[in-house]
């Protein structure tokens, strides 16, 4: 049975009934996706950072994020039904204050059979809801915007912004 249904989305069957993508008859390629997410921190928390960090009583905000959202990329499966389980070759994310924003890009790679934008997508949000978690008592005028998928590689369609 086909992949995509006549809609044009592959997690759909011919019958138009959800389905995870047959990854079976591909091959093994490099493959590496970079997501990003924004989170607007008000004056109250800016001012909190000493040097590229905001040290509160569960820890450093950042290095806590960067830790939940590498966990939350190796969960990826778990967490958005119709994803395959991939095993990660590396995942890396940074963030750092920009201006009213901190600024977090999660870069995933596997070598496999099918891309880890979902798994990068999914870094870049946990680490922006734990950054939320942490710093709430301070202030909840935080937003979290722009999550999206800076680029893949290494898939038929490669992908760039």
């Amino acid at each position: 049975m086909s992949n995509e249904s006549n809609s044009g989305f592959t997690h759909l069957n011919e019958t138009g009934q959800p389905a995870m993508v047959d990854i079976s008859g591909k091959h093994d390629t490099y493959r590496v996706a970079i997501a990003e997410s924004k989170v607007y921190l008000p004056a109250i928390i800016r001012d909190q950072f000493q040097g590229n960090e905001i040290h509160t009583r569960k820890g450093g905000v950042f290095q806590t994020a960067i830790i939940a959202g590498i966990m939350a990329a190796k969960k990826t499966p778990e967490l958005i039904p119709l994803c395959h389980t991939i095993l990660l070759d590396g995942c890396d994310i940074e963030i750092h204050l920009a201006g009213e924003e901190a600024i977090i890009r999660c870069t995933v790679k596997t070598t496999g059979k099918t891309g880890v934008e979902m798994e990068a997508l999914t870094g870049a949000s946990i680490a922006a809801l734990t950054i939320y978690d942490m710093c709430k008592a301070l202030s909840q005028e935080m937003v979290i915007r722009e999550t999206r998928l800076i680029s893949k590689s290494g898939g038929k369609q490669d992908h760039s912004k």
